[in-house]
């Protein structure tokens, strides 16, 4: 008698190994296992670090070797595959994700375009900086929205300091590194802070005549002050934070454009600024405005229902940076922060196992736990709680520093598990003795 066929196994794809894309994968490995499903993510990159860590990646405060996890590795452990390729779209009639050639340093094909069958899939694709059509931006500007754009960062700004500290030698005593940051959200204000915490460090990896006073770092922002997300009173505070460590911020500063070397105001005023860095908003990236035919909102976000399915195609979810859900009697989608990603990544994987298993979708309800800010060793701030207690807690100083710490923590067990995330979190303290202050390599 001829052996019966293989039953086909569910194939969930998700694309995007972001922190809720990864936390996901994880979670539906370790749950639906190996024998009926096939879980699968697409993911450009190799390896995965925690996106509110690129700052100090950027300012060179943190190695990204010592903290980055690779996704076959991971996947392996946890019962998912991990393919490594660029996302190029779907065909939604016949459930296929296409991947696009995988090309070498020198522009030779490793391996051809794929099309990846999928039974549910999940687009957990992030973000892009948002530049408002602002001329300039993308010639001129750097982002911090990957491992290699904080990289480029970083190398851009120690070239930056060897010249100073070169022109400094040569008699030019009022050499500096000029930075402007466009944008005062979390980004652009705990990237100066690690700026200054780095520059003061430099002078004892070789740069002798190099330090924070050799830096000047200044903050566009269009609205009225920095950090929205955060009350009034902390946002002061952290302002006063930053201009005692020499930032100068400019609110109410609209940019009119990035040139090479200067960021030109409207107006017609002009600042000098060897490196530029735009972190003035989120969008989804382009091609999500002609995916299949999904709904996007006006920042090109896919727009879902409150299963967090898309509008037009209940195979299809979207977490993350990318999903704009309004909750009833809000006026505004839910904004784009680490611990959405968390709590959306939660909801699918409940509702994924849900379908598998006959049991009504649930929808979501977003926890807004508050909002913290670190600026680097100088200072923490922030608001906890939110509306778990139907208002907020302000917090600075040792109890915010803890608190902020305790997120990075909440990343680790949710990516590794309890055991190794423990495990690592203990790795992370041994590391920060022994491992350089500064990575300039």
């Amino acid at each position: 008698m001829a052996a019966k066929a293989e039953q086909r196994k569910t194939q969930i794809v998700v694309v995007g190994g972001g922190a809720g894309g990864l936390e996901l994968v994880r979670r539906l490995g370790t749950r639906l296992g190996r024998d009926a499903y096939d879980i699968i993510l697409v993911e450009r990159n190799r390896t995965h670090i925690w996106k509110p860590l690129l700052h100090e990646v950027a300012a060179g405060s943190l190695d990204a070797n010592m903290d980055e996890v690779g996704y076959g590795g991971h996947g392996v452990r946890w019962g998912y595959r991990f393919f490594y390729g660029t996302f190029a779209g779907i065909d939604r009639e016949r459930r296929l994700v296409h991947t696009a050639p995988l090309l070498d340093e020198d522009g030779k094909e490793v391996i051809g375009a794929h099309a990846i069958r999928y039974d549910y899939l999940v687009l957990a694709v992030g973000g892009v900086s948002n530049d408002f059509g602002i001329p300039g931006v993308a010639e001129h500007a750097l982002f911090l929205e990957d491992r290699q754009q904080a990289d480029q960062f970083r190398s851009k700004l120690l070239n930056a300091c060897l010249r100073v500290t070169h022109k400094v030698a040569q008699g030019e005593t009022d050499a500096m590194v000029r930075i402007a940051i466009v944008g005062a959200g979390a980004t652009g204000v705990e990237l100066a802070a690690e700026l200054y915490n780095a520059a003061h460090a430099l002078r004892h990896y070789g740069l002798e005549v190099f330090d924070e006073t050799r830096l000047k770092v200044t903050i566009l922002e269009a609205g009225p002050r920095i950090l929205p997300a955060l009350p009034d009173k902390l946002a002061e505070a952290a302002a006063a934070e930053l201009e005692a460590l020499g930032v100068e911020i400019l609110t109410d500063t609209a940019v009119d454009a990035v040139e090479a070397s200067a960021v030109r105001m409207e107006g017609g005023r002009t600042i000098a600024a060897d490196l530029s860095l735009w972190a003035a908003g989120v969008k989804g990236p382009d091609y999500l405005s002609d995916l299949g035919g999904l709904e996007v909102d006006r920042s090109k976000r896919l727009v879902v229902r409150p299963s967090l399915q898309t509008t037009v195609d209940d195979r299809i979810f979207a977490i993350g940076d990318c999903c704009s859900y309004t909750p009833a009697n809000e006026e505004r989608p839910i904004p784009p922060r680490a611990q959405a990603a968390h709590q959306m990544a939660t909801l699918v994987f409940e509702n994924i196992v849900g379908l598998a298993e006959g049991r009504p979708l649930q929808d979501f309800i977003y926890n807004d736990r508050g909002s913290l800010v670190a600026l680097s060793r100088f200072s923490t701030v922030g608001s906890l709680m939110g509306n778990l207690v139907g208002g907020r807690m302000a917090v600075e100083g040792r109890l915010a520093r803890i608190a902020y710490a305790s997120l990075y923590r909440m990343h680790l067990i949710a990516i590794h598990g309890w055991i190794k995330g423990l495990a690592m979190i203990l790795v992370g303290h041994v590391n920060r003795i022994v491992r350089p202050k500064l990575k300039l390599h």
